[in-house]
């Protein structure tokens, strides 16, 4: 017979201390998954706000991607160049998007150590 092995208990030993270490890293994966959905939270219920075109327009997102406020300056506004103000807003509202994104990828990475994670 193997070194170890017995017709009743099978291997002796092993068995507990992988379900152990199972248990440990089921506590690791919940503690992870806690602390991710907390950061996740956190960045929704915060602000982005970026402008472009020398501050004549400013726009605010929030971590869930939502729009929450825009700010044009009067002198933005050209009846005659109105394509210049919508690519003005276009631009703010991308980076203001962009700003939220960055803050969710970097609140994440400190949590999963760099680990990819779909939907985080």
């Amino acid at each position: 017979m193997a070194k170890g092995y017995s017709a009743r208990g099978g291997f002796s030993g092993g068995n507990n201390n992988m379900m152990r270490q199972q248990q440990q890293m089921q506590q690791k994966l919940m503690r992870m998954q806690q602390e991710m959905a907390k950061a996740q939270e956190d960045v929704e219920n915060s602000s982005f706000s970026a402008s472009v075109g020398g501050g004549v327009v400013q726009a605010t997102v929030n971590g869930k991607k939502e729009l929450t406020a825009l700010v044009i300056q009067p002198d933005a506004v050209d009846p005659n160049d109105v394509e210049m103000l919508q690519d003005l807003v276009i631009s703010a509202v991308n980076e203001a998007l962009r700003q939220a994104d960055t803050a969710m990828e970097s609140s994440m990475k400190g949590i999963t150590g760099g680990l990819n994670i779909p939907g985080f």
